[in-house]
């Protein structure tokens, strides 16, 4: 019989605000430079290399050898794989990565169902809880209010036996929200930067993709049109800011809508022009 799977996410928040939220809504942008020196001063054995940078709640989780970071004014973040079964026994060079008073930290797998949450204060346990339904890894500490329904079975189907009267990944969703004090996963976009420290390149950008003014000119090249086809705005090119990847994708129906209807016009002028400089050629 194969071995459990102990490998979880696990997001640590590290807390000196007293309105974490706060800080989230504001929409600070994660600090490339922050990350790797951090992570330097964590190992400096490690090949780091960046290899992202999102929104933590809007992307898919860390996996072995990740790690996401983001540093704002009041609450950093750090988000990795571990094999990991009780949160009391986070690595201590996570539990100190970053001074703070308050250290939340929380653990799920959930193909395998297990969750896990423990809050440090001044380095030292107030409540650690982790399980599978079926098995509980560690409980340590007073429970929270916010875990009672739970333990009253109000929050899942029972399924008889031993099991929980609830499904542990459940209960990280709302100590995330009860301890932080709002939900991750539907507040505004919370911006890390991703690095990798199993020695992979950092990726490629991909090129700009031609833009319709690029495709115009070489066509007017081509036909011996030449500069004096210049004039027309369909053809101009202009410098545009470089835009989030989110909102190129999230506009690209109606660009690539855009650019058809305006290549259609530049080769209805293209070939009118054509045909006028074909009637006249043969005039002295």
């Amino acid at each position: 019989m194969a071995a459990p799977n102990h490998d979880a996410v696990v997001t640590c928040w590290y807390v000196t605000t007293a309105d974490p939220e706060a800080v989230i809504s504001a929409r600070p942008k994660a600090d490339r430079g922050f990350g790797r020196k951090l992570l330097a001063q964590l190992n400096p054995s490690w090949p780091i290399t960046p290899i992202g940078q999102f929104a933590l709640n809007r992307s898919a989780q860390a996996s072995v050898n990740e790690f996401y970071i983001a540093g704002f004014p009041g609450v950093s973040i750090i988000q990795t794989t571990l094999e990991i079964t009780k949160p009391s026994e986070l690595p201590e060079y996570l539990l100190k990565a970053i001074p703070a008073a308050e250290v939340f930290v929380f653990l799920s797998n959930q193909s395998t169902g297990y969750g896990g949450f423990a809050h440090f204060n001044g380095g030292k346990v107030k409540r650690s809880f982790a399980a599978r339904r079926a098995r509980v890894y560690e409980d340590l500490g007073l429970p929270e209010p916010f875990e009672q329904p739970f333990w009253a079975g109000e929050r899942a189907e029972a399924i008889g036996g031993i099991a929980l009267p609830f499904e542990p990944v459940d209960l990280v969703e709302e100590a995330q929200c009860a301890w932080l004090g709002f939900n991750p996963a539907e507040a505004n976009d919370i911006n890390v930067v991703a690095y990798a420290i199993d020695g992979r390149p950092e990726p490629k950008m991909a090129p700009r993709p031609t833009t319709v003014g690029q495709i115009a000119q070489r066509a007017s090249a081509k036909l011996g049109l030449g500069e004096q086809r210049s004039d027309y705005d369909d053809y101009e090119e202009h410098e545009e800011p470089e835009r989030d990847l989110e909102e190129i994708v999230a506009k690209g129906t109606r660009t690539a809508r855009g650019w058809g209807q305006k290549l259609f016009r530049s080769a209805k002028r293209i070939g009118s022009n054509l045909k006028e400089k074909l009637r006249h050629s043969d005039r002295p």
